[in-house]
């Protein structure tokens, strides 16, 4: 399968210090949305959506003002995934599977650019975003951003296994080479999708974590820090799968790298991350 890495947002918050370990206090830090696009013998994937062209027409009411506030995302159509996959000549109506990480706001705003696609999430995430728990989890899902009904297919790990992790298998005709494995922590669903390349496993970890010192025990920077402790609903999960993820990370055939790291974006696509340098490990 052919996989291409996309930027689908581009978030400036404020203090590059805090948030890249680098740079000034007053110089705003960067942070990418990490999706995947996927060439395979069932048609364009998708793996998160990052906002979409509904989220900029009518940025308050899907995305909310505290997260404009503190993220301050560029709020460029061009970034969007259909307009990118437009532009890497594809058509966009293609796109006929949409795996979610998660459902927050800026990995689910892109899925209305895809309304003909089957929109594939962990069941327990759909439940916590159709119906929020608790008041923090009400304040971080848009329920706007689902308006358009997708064709959602629910799954829970079947007592299948990748690399240890508790799976399942979207979709089925792919067999055992694409599998979303069960993350949860950082949401009540949170998942990874794992995609078999010819030069070895890609493991996209969503917001398991935000920088990569988060799994390879260096100093992260304080702002991540605190978005990841204060953004979790169980905290114990999240740090059992750190270790997980660290330990995966060491072995040579597979790539683990997260949804919002501009370095690893970078290397992986293969250009410059977008106005970030190498965060401090320490």
């Amino acid at each position: 399968m052919r996989v291409v890495h996309l930027n689908c947002v581009s978030f400036c918050p404020p203090s590059a210090r805090l948030v890249n370990g680098v740079g000034g206090w007053f110089e705003p830090g960067c942070l990418v949305g990490h999706c995947l696009l996927i060439e395979s013998s069932e048609g364009l994937i998708l793996v998160d959506a990052g906002l979409g062209l509904h989220d900029l027409r009518d940025r308050t009411r899907r995305l909310g003002r505290s997260f404009l506030l503190w993220t301050r995302p560029q709020l460029d159509p061009e970034l969007t995934a259909v307009r990118q996959i437009a532009r890497l000549g594809y058509d966009p109506r293609d796109v006929r599977h949409v795996l979610v990480t998660h459902l927050d706001v800026d990995h689910a705003g892109g899925l209305a650019d895809f309304p003909r696609a089957r929109v594939h999430v962990d069941e327990r995430e759909f439940d916590a975003a159709m119906e929020p728990p608790t008041p923090h989890e009400a304040r971080r899902y848009r329920r706007s951003q689902f308006n358009h009904f997708p064709d959602w297919v629910l799954h829970l790990p079947d007592g299948d296994r990748w690399m240890g992790l508790p799976c399942f298998r979207p979709i089925p005709e792919l067999g055992d080479d694409l599998a979303m494995v069960s993350l949860v922590g950082h949401t009540r669903g949170h998942c990874g999708v794992a995609v078999r390349t010819e030069a070895g496993w890609l493991l996209h970890a969503g917001d398991a974590y935000y920088c990569r010192s988060q799994i390879t025990g260096g100093r992260s920077p304080v702002a991540l820090e605190v978005m990841a402790r204060t953004s979790q609903v169980d905290g114990r999960a999240r740090e059992a799968n750190l270790e997980r993820l660290g330990a995966l990370a060491k072995t040579p055939s597979v790539t683990v790298f997260c949804a919002h790291d501009p370095v690893e974006w970078g290397a992986l696509a293969g250009v410059p991350p977008p106005g970030a340098r190498q965060p401090s490990e320490g």
